[in-house]
């Protein structure tokens, strides 16, 4: 079904053949879904619908939801005309990938009770706010580190070594913040794709999603110097979202992906493929683990951030969806960063303390920051490294090359459930050509300073 399906419904003034009324069959209503730990949006639900719905089902439902907020709107503005949630209420997204189809928007009890009772149905999940997951401020090592299988010396704490086509013709969703696409480290490679938040601007007003673009695909920075980083802009300026805007990140993000590579095929052109990166986190969401979930089966390898909540990352969403890699944090010294979440739902971890990259507010910005945020861009640096370099591999193939690959048991505060795995570009082992860049950073002190 075709993106148009709802939206056009949406546009409808007056409906003639409004889905009635219908409850379940068996009298039951829809599950309703608050995510734990986390601050819940006020009147804001995501709606999932049942798989089985035919076209015409989902836009006689659009037309019923559309025609009771309406109705409802007028009975209640009768009783309190001021009030100002009234005329933000129905549905802002639309999500249509060919796995999960719904809607988000913002809709009062009384709507809410009767969308429950909608055989359409399959669930509802409370909005809830997501947060970009950054810890701290305070130099790259973390390029040196995945291109060698030992713990980094004085001699190689500096270099990194790897393919220079690396990410070639790869695009990279960094579902986040937005991306300062005008810094010289991109060398123009850089685009804006979407921007999400209702009445938000086309650029990064906080730095994060700049942050982990340039891990990914920075000149300097990055591990895949010639992907292509978009930018999805799902969080505003304080790095907070919501759970809906999020969701209509990754719906964007697939859509685009599976577009880009239908076009390829029609022009007989060949598709590497597509990478998405996000680093960010919220209470648990079935809804967002479903999303992301669909992305990759649709052929997206998918890079998500664990938290950095020194918890069990099964809690957390994206963290918990089972088909994206799950990235904890690494320090220079070979430990699991104090404040990287863990468990059986982690896969693998990569550099996450005290990464450079670029940031926010001129083409030449840069900043040192840490986090589970920094760690996962590594990983969708080394997806798009390898799309770039192996012919026709999948995403689930991708995903086990990087497992593969990893450096074993070398972390040092690992807990006994969670996979003890390094990432590794493989350079070492591999007799094609590489290229090593020098003097990445200067982490003498922090490195040698207890020695």
């Amino acid at each position: 079904m075709k993106f148009s399906i709802i939206a056009s419904a949406l546009l409808v003034a007056s409906v003639v053949n409004a889905r009635p009324f219908m409850t379940n069959e068996e009298g039951t209503i829809a599950p309703l879904f608050v995510p734990p730990k986390v601050e819940t949006v006020q009147d804001s639900y995501i709606i999932i619908l049942k798989n089985h719905l035919a076209g015409q089902e989902i836009e006689e439902h659009a037309q019923w939801i559309n025609t009771l907020v309406k109705e409802n709107q007028k009975d209640e503005m009768m009783l309190d005309w001021l009030n100002p949630h009234l005329t933000s209420h129905g549905i802002e997204h639309v999500y249509d990938t060919p796995f999960i189809k719904g809607y988000a928007g913002r809709f009062d009890e009384n709507i809410l009770n009767a969308i429950r009772q909608s055989e359409d149905v399959e669930y509802i999940e409370k909005d809830s706010l997501v947060y970009a997951n950054e810890l701290q401020r305070n130099a790259p090592w973390g390029l040196a580190r995945v291109s060698h299988k030992d713990s980094l010396t004085f001699k190689n704490y500096e270099n990194y070594e790897h393919d220079p086509n690396g990410g070639e013709g790869v695009k990279v969703y960094v579902i986040d913040t937005g991306i300062n696409v005008d810094h010289v480290d991109f060398n123009g490679r850089a685009t804006w794709g979407h921007t999400v938040p209702s009445g938000d601007v086309d650029a990064d007003g906080n730095g994060h999603g700049s942050h982990c673009a340039g891990t990914i695909a920075g000149g300097r920075y990055g591990i895949a110097k010639k992907a292509e980083p978009v930018a999805v802009k799902v969080l505003r300026s304080n790095g907070s979202g919501t759970m809906s805007d999020v969701v209509k990140g990754v719906d964007w993000a697939t859509a685009e992906h599976i577009k880009a590579k239908a076009l390829a095929r029609k022009d007989g052109k060949k598709y590497k493929g597509a990478v998405a990166n996000m680093s960010l986190g919220g209470g648990r969401s079935p809804t967002l683990d479903r999303f992301v979930n669909g992305a990759v089966q649709a052929g997206i390898v998918f890079s998500v951030a664990a938290g950095n909540d020194n918890d069990d990352a099964c809690d957390y969403s994206p963290a918990a969806a089972e088909l994206a890699i799950t990235v904890g944090a690494s320090t220079i010294k070979d430990e699991r960063a104090y404040f990287s979440n863990y468990g059986k739902c982690v896969d693998v971890f990569a550099p996450g303390y005290n990464i450079l990259s670029i940031w926010k507010g001129s083409r030449y910005a840069t900043n040192t920051i840490s986090g589970t945020s920094m760690a996962a861009p590594h990983v969708a640096g080394l997806a798009a490294y390898y799309l770039s370099l192996e012919e026709d591999a999948t995403a689930e193939k991708i995903k086990e090359k990087i497992l593969s690959t990893a450096t074993k048991d070398i972390l040092d505060g690992i807990p006994s459930d969670t996979p003890n795995l390094l990432i590794n570009n493989g350079v070492e082992n591999n007799n094609t050509k590489k290229k090593i860049i020098h003097g990445i950073d200067s982490v003498l002190k922090d490195f040698f300073g207890d020695i």
